[in-house]
């Protein structure tokens, strides 16, 4: 535990002091993180936990998740709790996985999780990239953004899917052991850089989004997301023969705070960009206590 708050607070703590003296630093930093340090940072995680199709699994547990938490906020009584608007909804089941449940998993659980934890990061991010602009463009009556050719586009231009395609090639290769081994200190540093840079992103959010998002609906959305969805992937993993570390890292991955991209996103379609960024700031500050309270959780009842 103590592992855990030695990698996050810090990072976290000085980019958001660095964030709020100089918020313009924010995307020049963040653009090539994301178009180059990702793909290559998911190649390392890839490569080490080896490439195969219980990586895939865990990736379409992930999907499964996410689309089902998505399915429950369309009820009529979750509407009715304030998870009425694409921003809440989204926010309530996209994690930041990468860069704080990646780090989670690395200081909280034992080295055969990590592939696991990789597996749900890849497979939520690719369906949040694809899936999370035509969520919220649909709302918008954007009826071109609801097309599969969007969507595909959408997938085929997220950052994991560049790593997926370069770990596939590296695969093919025989110094694909050699490469791995290569690239997994790079991934770690991009992992470390890319926590600074949330931390950058949060000290730059003015939170001034009251007049566009409900109390109630920013409440529902991190009660959704810091509890409900991950006792739904505690329930769903319950069903399915998987070790107990595998469990605890996939509702590890579920905890994970409200993801930056969903900011982003928001942002592109100028869409309740100002709700998610209370709701990426307030579900990562919580974050600090929740995902600890949940690790003490799956240790004390455990999940045989």
């Amino acid at each position: 535990m103590l592992r855990l708050f030695a990698e996050l607070v810090p990072t976290l703590g000085l980019g958001y002091l660095i964030g709020r003296r100089h918020p313009s630093w924010t995307r020049p930093l963040a653009l090539p993180l994301v178009r180059f340090g990702v793909p290559i940072s998911l190649m390392g995680l890839l490569l080490r936990s080896g490439l195969n199709w219980a990586v895939l699994g865990y990736a379409a547990i992930a999907v499964f998740g996410i689309l089902l938490m998505l399915a429950i906020t369309q009820q009529q009584r979750c509407q009715a709790l304030g998870l009425g608007t694409p921003t809440l909804q989204l926010g309530s089941c996209v994690g930041n996985t990468a860069y704080f449940g990646i780090p989670v998993a690395l200081a909280l659980l034992p080295e055969e999780a990590l592939p696991v934890s990789i597996g749900y990061d890849f497979g939520a991010t690719l369906l949040a990239w694809g899936l999370g602009p035509l969520w919220l463009a649909r709302r918008q009556g954007q009826g071109q953004a609801g097309t599969l050719v969007s969507l595909l586009r959408h997938i085929s231009e997220s950052p994991a899917s560049r790593g997926l395609l370069g770990a596939l090639m590296v695969q093919l290769t025989p110094w694909r052991a050699d490469i791995a081994a290569l690239l997994w200190f790079p991934s770690r540093v991009v992992i470390v850089l890319a926590l600074a840079v949330v931390g950058m992103r949060l000290g730059a959010i003015e939170p001034r989004g009251e007049a566009t998002a409900s109390r109630a609906g920013l409440g529902a959305s991190l009660i959704a997301k810091l509890a409900f969805y991950p006792l739904l992937m505690l329930l769903v993993t319950r069903l399915l023969p998987l070790a107990s570390s595998s469990r605890d890292a996939l509702v590890l991955q579920a905890a994970a705070p409200t993801a930056i991209s969903v900011l982003l996103m928001a942002e592109a379609v100028q869409r309740e960009h100002d709700t998610a960024a209370l709701l990426v700031l307030r579900s990562t500050l919580l974050a600090l206590i929740s995902v600890p309270l949940w690790w003490w959780l799956l240790q004390w009842f455990g999940t045989p």
